[in-house]
């Protein structure tokens, strides 16, 4: 199993903390806005929900093979 990617948009992130808050290995806050903490991560399902869990879906985690993982449109 390859590594996963995470993608923020953070022109669109409001700084809710819903990220940070659910996968705080992934994510912290930079300038009123989450990003990534690394890019490239191990797959773990706490990234995936923190991208579920965004409310402006700022956050895309693709697979290895550039699918996307969520959010699920």
């Amino acid at each position: 199993m390859g590594k996963w990617t995470i993608e923020l948009d953070r022109g669109a992130c409001i700084g809710t903390g819903m990220c940070t808050a659910t996968a705080p290995g992934h994510f912290r806050f930079e300038g009123g806005t989450a990003t990534p903490v690394n890019e490239a991560v191990e797959p773990d399902d706490a990234v995936v929900d923190a991208a579920e869990s965004c409310p402006m879906e700022a956050i895309l985690v693709r697979d290895s093979d550039g699918s996307v993982l969520a959010p699920q449109l």
